[in-house]
């Protein structure tokens, strides 16, 4: 138990320092590592959204997709299965999504903006927990989406994740566009957070090392709190308890802590939405069993289903700037606010349509 402790704490602090390092190296401020951002800024290069400021493929992303399956591999605990409710999955990770950029950011990203002195996230970070516990109160009474299938014929069905990882890497390399105009299948911001990153190579090193770290510790932020509240295990905790400390310790040495609630890069004041968008992506994220980052570890050891999810999390992100739901440093449109408050009362009904005894 203590050998695994270690680990989670060795995970929370390189996972935390690489965050610090890629914003010092280009990322936006406080977006070292953001799973739902980045898969906007993927959604985006690949034209399914033309929010002309969030487009490009984050290296970071394939990383971690590339890292986790190498991990997977290597420990022969890739597998791959699927068949659990694969459209409610859908559904969740299109909730989680819109959820996540209402709020600007997944439970990761909380955590850095946390250690950033974001005191925004603070009061995201509460409307997650309570997210969680309103999930848990599903899974007590028996919340169950299904058993998922294991592929045993073919194991084919679980390596499209990711090719999919890869063949984006290789039309990043190549630099290839589908805007016309630049000359041929992906769009690239040239203003904006989109604009801004680190270095290509550094990037996917980094992705690779949170991706493989990430499927070796299991760890879940939603997990973390679902065991907490059903069984009092803190074991999951611990390694975003260290990303916390380590990007505050950092931002503090580096002077890029900023206390407050006003003037937070990428973020806004409205507390009930930054409370209620976390909420939604804890309550999907415990009904789907993990948070945006274990659903895309979970997609790269061969889970068709967790696969299923993250295309959800795409569509929600191009529902998301198509139909401005999406905040900004603004503030939160009224179509976000009606999205994310129907998104708490769908999930809710899923919730309850999936129990197997009454609340």
């Amino acid at each position: 138990m203590n050998k695994e402790k270690g680990l989670m704490a060795l995970t929370g602090v390189a996972i935390g320092g690489l965050a610090v390092l890629l914003v010092v190296l280009g990322n936006p401020a406080n977006m070292g590592f953001c799973i739902a951002c980045f898969l906007r800024d993927i959604t985006g290069a690949m034209g399914l959204h033309r929010a002309g400021i969030v487009q490009y493929v984050r290296p970071e992303i394939i990383g971690l997709v590339i890292g986790a399956f190498i991990s997977a591999f290597s420990a022969k605990e890739f597998r791959s299965r699927g068949g659990s409710a694969p459209f409610v999955r859908f559904l969740l990770g299109v909730f989680m999504m819109i959820g996540a950029l209402v709020f600007l950011g997944c439970p990761l990203r909380d955590i850095l903006r946390m250690g950033g002195g974001d005191l925004n996230a603070v009061v995201g970070f509460a409307g997650f927990i309570c997210g969680v516990l309103f999930g848990v109160k599903f899974l007590k009474s028996g919340f169950n989406l299904g058993a998922a299938k294991t592929e045993k014929e073919t194991q084919a069905g679980g390596y499209i994740f990711l090719l999919g990882a890869v063949l984006l890497l290789g039309f990043l390399v190549t630099g290839m566009s589908f805007n016309l105009e630049a000359g041929g299948p992906l769009f690239f911001s040239k203003e904006g957070p989109g604009s801004m990153h680190a270095p290509l190579w550094i990037a996917l090193a980094a992705g690779l090392v949170v991706g493989f770290l990430a499927h070796k510790t299991r760890m879940c932020l939603s997990g973390g709190f679902r065991d907490f509240f059903l069984i009092r295990e803190t074991g999951l905790l611990i390694a975003y308890g260290f990303i916390f400390l380590t990007v505050l310790i950092l931002n503090l040495a580096l002077d890029k802590f900023n206390l407050g609630f006003a003037g937070q890069p990428i973020a806004h004041t409205n507390h009930i939405f930054n409370f209620l968008g976390l909420f939604l992506v804890g309550q999907c994220a415990v009904l789907l069993g993990g948070c945006p980052l274990r659903q895309l570890v979970l997609g790269s050891e061969g889970d068709m289903d967790a696969a299923i999810t993250v295309l959800g999390m795409i569509f929600g992100a191009a529902l998301a700037h198509n139909f401005m739901l999406a905040a900004s440093p603004k503030g939160v449109t009224i179509f976000g606010e009606v999205a994310v408050v129907a998104g708490i009362i769908i999930v809710s009904l899923i919730g309850w349509a999936y129990r197997e005894v009454d609340i």
